[in-house]
């Protein structure tokens, strides 16, 4: 999943604008933050949910799959919280059938997930090994997909590189991972193609560059500041735009389906709308974040004002080049409009201000935007200290999208909220009410002629979030990781979704309210029995005390009456 953000100090503000090149449809100034659309969606509106291969399936050496970066990454001691691991997850590889279920439960329309390189192609190159028992696995599931009326909309990179081709050739930092990748891709599509029509060459490159190959938080974990998060970030648009030529080419004729990107995007607010530095801050935030992809694959070359300031801190460093790459004029012709639907996931929102940082100490990927992020302090943040909810910044990202980028098809790749809970808790009504905001603010969005057509709620499952191990749980249904078997159990948000999905929105005031107490009254339930399964499965998980609950007092008690017998039999 997503990012790493640290924030700095928090700032309110009440009234702010952004003054973008506005879309005429879109009051950039309207301060209504706070009101609520009741209304449907479009007929054929896909609502959805979505996972990653390296955070579900386990089974991370099993039938002939390979090593990836994670599984050697997560292996190392230090590099995740608690040292967990990716080995086991939910064991999503050996429960097809019972996660269809959960999905049918929902009344889904589709179903996001990813394949894993290494376990078709364990070293990465085709000519080496293809894994048949790794290929029949995702036919297995492409196929109870399709059985259960569920679209497979699948995910070709989702960040677990074979190990072998960042051993010998340094991942994403060598120009010859964009000729792997294709063949990957067209392996892909020679098998699975006759059945998948909605294919994404890459989920979040920006974190796959950032937080892979600058701050090394996530895998392969280097530490290359200034040029690593840019080389790769190159390679892969080049990458993505092979694929999609290669897609056009060789099977659009034949299989009839569609090539896109997942970009992931916060939304940027100025914090003084009097301050045209803070204005223009607020938009370099966004033009690094998404604009840093989005604009070479539909406009042909980077945002002017990433090559602007990029390459005057490295003029200023004494280097002769820019740290950030040039397309040729033949590149940029390549690259451009290699869309059929950009895929957006999307959590939070920033308040950005003007900062200068100075290029004689060091440049990083963070420094080069001279800005500064900023929090409200009233924001909701029940989980990833990173994510905080501010629904409005959802539809304001979508309106800049269509003004940026000439409208295009969107799909929701991801969207939702986490939680750190010290232990089991299913009434989950902080994730009802992101879900209901969020997905109003994107109704909004549509009523503004955004052209939205599915959503895919992040997650179905709770599962390994990266770096945070198992600290964060995103999904729909609770995962109990404690337990072998891995049991799911529905959140109250179960019941809440499946209602936004079967009225395709939000009908009235009186039914919306009405869904949201039913499905606290059905939690209720499942979360006093689950709370009453054996103590020591749920006593390793009491690391810090975040948000009180029923069953996180009665452990601390629980561990307070024990110490007073031990106290007493000594």
């Amino acid at each position: 999943m997503m990012l790493s953000h640290r924030v700095g100090r928090a700032c309110h503000v009440l009234v702010l604008v952004l003054c973008l090149s506005a879309a005429e449809d879109f009051d950039w100034s309207a301060n209504n933050h706070d009101s609520f659309y009741y209304g449907t969606f479009p007929n054929g509106f896909s609502w959805g949910a979505g996972s990653s291969a390296y955070q579900t399936e386990g089974a991370w050496d099993k039938d002939g799959k390979g090593l990836s970066i994670w599984d050697v990454f997560t292996h190392k001691k230090g590099k995740t919280f608690l040292n967990d691991t990716g080995d086991s997850s939910c064991e999503g590889y050996y429960r097809i059938k019972d996660d269809i279920s959960l999905m049918k439960e929902l009344n889904l329309n589709h179903y996001r997930f990813s394949i894993s390189w290494p376990r078709i192609m364990p070293t990465g190159i085709r000519s080496d090994h293809v894994n048949e028992k790794g290929v029949k696995y995702y036919d297995a599931l492409i196929d109870d997909l399709l059985e259960h009326n569920i679209t497979p909309i699948v995910t070709l990179y989702h960040w677990d590189l074979p190990q072998v081709l960042q051993e010998k050739y340094g991942g994403w930092q060598n120009i010859s991972m964009i000729n792997y990748f294709n063949n990957f891709a067209s392996l892909c599509f020679e098998r699975y193609g006759d059945r998948v029509k909605h294919w994404i060459t890459f989920n979040n490159p920006w974190s796959a560059a950032v937080e892979g190959y600058e701050t090394g938080e996530h895998a392969p974990g280097l530490k290359l500041r200034g040029t690593g998060a840019y080389r790769a970030a190159h390679h892969i648009i080049k990458a993505h735009a092979k694929v999609w030529h290669t897609y056009d080419t060789q099977w659009r004729n034949k299989q009839r389906g569609m090539v896109g990107i997942s970009l992931s995007g916060d939304w940027g607010e100025p914090v003084d709308i009097t301050n045209q530095k803070d204005i223009e801050a607020a938009e370099r935030y966004v033009q690094f974040y998404i604009g840093w992809f989005a604009t070479p694959i539909f406009h042909g070359d980077y945002p002017q004002v990433m090559k602007d300031f990029i390459g005057r801190k490295s003029a200023q460093q004494g280097l002769g080049t820019s740290r950030l790459p040039t397309f040729s004029s033949q590149e940029k012709s390549y690259i451009k409009g290699t869309c059929d639907f950009l895929g957006v996931g999307h959590f939070t929102t920033r308040y950005i201000t003007q900062k200068n940082f100075p290029s004689n100490r060091g440049s990083t990927y963070f420094s080069d935007r001279d800005i500064a992020e900023l929090v409200d302090p009233r924001w909701p943040d029940p989980g990833s200290e990173w994510l905080y909810s501010v629904p409005w910044g959802f539809r304001r990202l979508l309106n800049f999208i269509k003004t940026q980028y000439g409208n295009p098809m969107i799909f929701i790749t991801e969207n939702g909220v986490s939680e750190k809970m010290l232990c089991t808790e299913l009434c989950d009504d902080w994730r009802i009410q992101y879900y209901k905001d969020y997905i109003n603010e994107m109704l909004k969005a549509i009523r503004d002629g955004v052209n939205v057509k599915g959503y895919t709620a992040w997650s179905l499952l709770d599962k390994f979030e990266w770096d945070e191990g198992y600290s964060e749980r995103f999904g729909l249904y609770y995962v109990d990781f404690r337990n072998k078997n891995k049991p799911r159990y529905p959140k109250a948000s179960v019941q809440f979704y499946k209602r936004i999905i079967k009225f395709n929105g939000f009908p009235n005031q009186r039914e919306v309210e009405n869904w949201k107490r039913k499905a606290t009254e059905t939690c209720s339930t499942s979360n006093q029995l689950l709370a009453a399964d054996p103590l020591t499965s749920h006593m390793e998980m009491v690391t810090e005390v975040v948000v009180p609950t029923v069953c996180t007092l009665c452990i601390l008690i629980s561990a307070v009456f024990l110490m007073f017998l031990l106290r007493k039999r000594n």
